[in-house]
């Protein structure tokens, strides 16, 4: 089984005397379920039902907890031996009356340590009246990080990517995992596959048998069948999209902008395929703006690159921001920071400027305590940021970011027409993980300066 850097969150869930119900957040194929089973490991009881399946579905027409439990031993044929019972429900979104159930099991049990997963269950929640709001705990799952990628293929890199700043010495090696990460994915069972093969060529039949998979589901997002054939419009057109799209007539249809964009919407909501809107915040909070054009933010990079058959391309490539007109490797940016929050939802923002004097649009921003810090992911030289400097002329501070191929440096440097001073931290973009932290280094190393 592949570590999950997710593992420790739950280790010390276990151990926490206010430890709540946890439902697992996250789309299908990410590891829920292996997650879970990690962590059997570190128990001496554990029960699995699945309520795909009617008899354990059947459970939760039980008048109380205790004959839930009861019947969850019986069923498997478990005899409880002493000490604590993890108990795992999948597939809860087949059972509102288990999801409305799970909160009584800390007040009524605390001994019977609840996790449910589900592959649908954002969709199940809305239609739960009394969701138990505040009396669990949520744990988002997303696909195999670098760092987790690091782990299972070279875990002396990985030592080397936690240094702050990274050394030079081990760029060359970095940058190489880093390509064939970008190349395999994070999808879990792709990955262990070729750690198996060692065959590359062959992850081509796991992403169509999982990307077909995520296109039948299509039909279980649907409210009809107009919707239906919608959804499955989009998720077969969108990963054609180069940039920021339009909701009217997506994917060269006929379609009206309110039913793509309730497919978007409920795309989003599975996490297959995300929506990004800008904003136009110069300073906290950090506010998404609806009514401008979103961005597309596929679940995994590696299942992009498949569908755009860009494995060619990312054979021996030097630098990923002339792949694809730069779009993988600012996607790939993005997945690696959704990555790491797993205990609240997070979503990336990008910053746009449109008037008459021209447009800017910076790729990535981050909100560090009173900053928001504008990150362009691209090569090229300092005096081609022309969308970055016009951030720094506007904000209140002087802390920049270029994530690109080369090595990690930070330089002074001024912007051309205001000829306002700022730091450009230049981040070798195999640090995606690592951002908040190499953010967090820089503006208190160079507040002072």
């Amino acid at each position: 089984m592949l570590q999950r850097n997710s593992l420790d969150f739950l280790l010390k869930w276990q151990k926490s005397k206010k430890r709540k119900p946890l439902l697992l957040r996250g789309a299908r194929q990410v590891g829920k379920t292996t997650l879970v089973r990690m962590l059997a490991k570190y128990y001496p009881n554990y029960v699995e039902l699945n309520l795909e399946k009617a008899s354990d579905k059947s459970l939760f027409d039980l008048e109380n907890i205790e004959q839930i439990i009861n019947g969850a031993f019986l069923l498997n044929k478990i005899s409880p031996k002493k000490g604590p019972t993890l108990f795992f429900i999948d597939e809860i979104q087949e059972s509102p009356e288990a999801i409305k159930q799970i909160r009584y099991f800390y007040e009524e049990r605390p001994d019977i340590h609840v996790i449910a997963a589900g592959s649908l269950l954002e969709f199940a929640l809305k239609k739960v009246p009394s969701f138990p709001v505040g009396r669990i705990d949520y744990l988002y799952l997303h696909p195999i990080n670098f760092d987790e990628y690091l782990q299972a293929c070279h875990p002396q890199a990985l030592k080397v990517l936690h240094q702050v700043p990274v050394p030079d010495y081990g760029h060359g090696t970095l940058l190489q995992k880093f390509h064939d990460y970008a190349l395999i994915g994070g999808m879990p069972e792709v990955l262990s596959d070729y750690l198996e093969s060692n065959d590359m060529v062959g992850l081509n039949k796991v992403y169509k048998k999982l990307w077909t998979a995520y296109k039948d589901d299509a039909e279980k997002y649907a409210k009809n069948n107009t919707n239906k054939t919608i959804i499955k419009h989009v998720i077969d057109t969108a990963p054609y999209q180069l940039d920021r799209i339009k909701f009217e007539n997506f994917g060269n249809s006929n379609y009206r902008s309110r039913e793509v964009g309730e497919a978007l919407r409920a795309l989003d909501l599975s996490k297959v395929i995300r929506l990004i809107y800008p904003t136009s915040s110069l300073i906290p909070p950090l506010i998404s703006n609806f009514k401008k054009r979103p961005r597309l933010q596929f679940l995994d990079t590696g299942m992009l690159n498949q569908i755009l058959l860009l494995q060619s391309e990312l054979i021996g490539i030097k630098d990923l921001s002339n792949l694809h007109t730069g779009r993988i490797i600012e996607h790939l940016i993005g997945q690696e920071l959704i990555s790491i929050h797993t205990e609240f939802e997070f979503t990336p923002s990008f910053w746009t400027r449109e008037n008459s004097n021209g447009n800017a649009e910076v790729d990535l921003v981050y909100q560090y305590q009173k900053h928001i810090i504008p990150i362009e992911i691209k090569s090229g030289k300092q005096g081609t940021l022309r969308s970055l400097h016009q951030f720094i002329e506007r904000t209140n501070h002087s802390f920049a970011i270029r994530m690109y191929a080369g090595v990690f440096k930070i330089e002074k440097h001024q912007t051309p027409k205001e000829k306002k001073p700022y730091w450009l931290m230049n981040l070798p973009y195999y640090l995606g993980t690592q951002l908040p932290t190499y953010i967090a280094y820089f503006v208190e190393k160079y507040n002072m300066k």
